[in-house]
């Protein structure tokens, strides 16, 4: 296969050259909120998280797809990113569990990369600048006969939106509900964007009833769940005021849990205010201080925008960012609800909050022996 020069290109016109990847769009050029993850492994997984839709994903280990890939890593049934961008990308996979080669998996799913770029100094200019929309494409003539160069780059990348006043979560969610046979309790399940890990932890504690992110408060509590949970997903939370509606609607009614834009949610039904992160946490290696009894925790983050702190009127902070102070977990102090900023599912990353399905589970029975 001959290989095809491409550009990256910022808004702020910063340039990286590279090798194009992966799949081709017609226009020959893919746009999105250039962001970094600090993952050594696990790409298959953050590449189909749909947390990350609007987003082109740089890789800051320098070495991605020499395990490849296989359908039982997926924790969607297609990736929402817009793109990837790599230092180098694997000649030969090596991993019995290996199906296809992420090359191969890429352009089955109509994702664009990117590789050959410089990505230490693409994460160091975010890290420095904060993240920012992007595009790059293969230089030349494009699939739709259009010609993509620097300045075709330039101009694609500065009408790129972001993420910011964006609802990313309808472009993701379920369009119907489904069931998941599980453990002993009933749980609704809402899909702002929700992993398939997430799913195989809650389906250990209950049979789940995955429902759309718009669904009503109502139409939650007719199905008489023991619990709701509240899914990761992508983009800015105040995009989402449907959601928000119905977690104030639902909370004093059952118990409530949340994870990552979960968190976002029920921090603001509790009279939160959320902003943006520079460059956000995206990355296996987190260290998160738990402040019941100070213990800290290596976590799984994906995330551009976090609670603010002291803007919580009706709840307590449970964990913090050790990095940056950013909180990661909270506690409402007079309904059963708490959430996490952090992934404790993983998927990929350390486990080391996994406990905090048990708790959701011990909430619930709490609660039901209470009422």
């Amino acid at each position: 296969m001959s290989v095809r020069d491409a550009l990256l290109v910022l808004t702020d016109g910063t340039v990286f050259e590279g090798e194009a990847l992966g799949a081709t769009p017609a226009s020959g050029i893919a746009t999105g909120e250039v962001v970094f993850n600090t993952v050594l492994s696990g790409y298959q997984e953050v590449l189909s998280d749909p947390s990350y839709a609007g987003q082109i994903i740089t890789f800051t280990y320098p070495h991605i797809g020499n395990y490849g890939v296989t359908a039982a890593d997926d924790e969607s049934p297609r990736p929402f990113c817009r793109g990837v961008v790599v230092r180098e990308l694997a000649r030969r996979r090596s991993s019995w569990r290996a199906t296809e080669d992420l090359d191969g998996w890429l352009a089955r799913h109509g994702v664009a990369g990117i590789g050959g770029v410089d990505t230490r100094r693409l994460t160091r200019h975010i890290r420095d600048t904060g993240a920012m929309p992007g595009a790059f494409g293969p230089l030349g003539e494009a699939p739709d006969g259009s010609l993509v160069d620097e300045a075709a780059l330039r101009a694609a990348a500065t009408a790129e939106p972001g993420t910011d006043g964006v609802d990313l979560v309808s472009q993701v969610t379920t369009d119907r509900p489904y069931t998941i046979e599980g453990g002993p309790f009933r749980v609704v399940a809402y899909d702002f964007g929700i992993k398939t890990t997430i799913l195989r932890h809650l389906s250990g504690l209950a049979t789940v009833e995955v429902v759309p992110a718009s669904t009503s408060a109502e139409d939650v509590l007719a199905r008489e769940p023991d619990g709701v949970f509240l899914s990761n997903g992508p983009g800015d939370p105040a995009t989402v005021a449907y959601g928000v509606e119905a977690v104030r609607s639902l909370l004093g009614e059952v118990p409530v849990f949340g994870i990552c834009l979960g968190h976002q949610l029920l921090a603001t039904a509790l009279g939160g205010t959320t902003t943006k992160l520079p460059f956000g946490h995206h990355g296996g290696n987190h260290p998160v201080r738990r402040l019941r009894d100070g213990a800290v925790e290596i976590t799984s983050q994906n995330h551009n925008f976090a609670v603010e702190e002291g803007s919580l009127d009706r709840g307590e902070v449970t964990h913090l960012n050790l990095n940056d102070g950013v909180i990661e977990g909270i506690r409402a102090l007079d309904v059963p609800a708490f959430s996490v900023q952090h992934h404790p599912e993983a998927g990929p990353g350390p486990h080391d909050s996994a406990y905090l399905f048990e708790d959701f589970a011990e909430l619930m029975t709490r609660t039901k022996a209470g009422s």
